[in-house]
């Protein structure tokens, strides 16, 4: 659900996992069309760093 939004809404799942000034700056990169593919491509790898962070979490927590 969270790639789909990173893709079509890359500034809304920003606020998803916690990043609203990231989110502020890719809806302003968003605002332009050249920069909705960036804006999306940078979502889908905040996404990415943010899942494994939570794995690393999850992981130090079982110990």
């Amino acid at each position: 659900m969270r790639l789909i939004l990173a893709l079509l809404l890359p500034w809304l799942q920003f606020f998803t996992i916690g990043k609203p000034i990231s989110g502020i700056v890719c809806l302003i990169l968003q605002l332009t069309i050249i920069g909705w593919l960036p804006a999306a491509i940078w979502s889908v790898y905040a996404l990415s760093q943010y899942k494994t962070d939570q794995k690393i979490r999850e992981a130090g927590m079982r110990r």
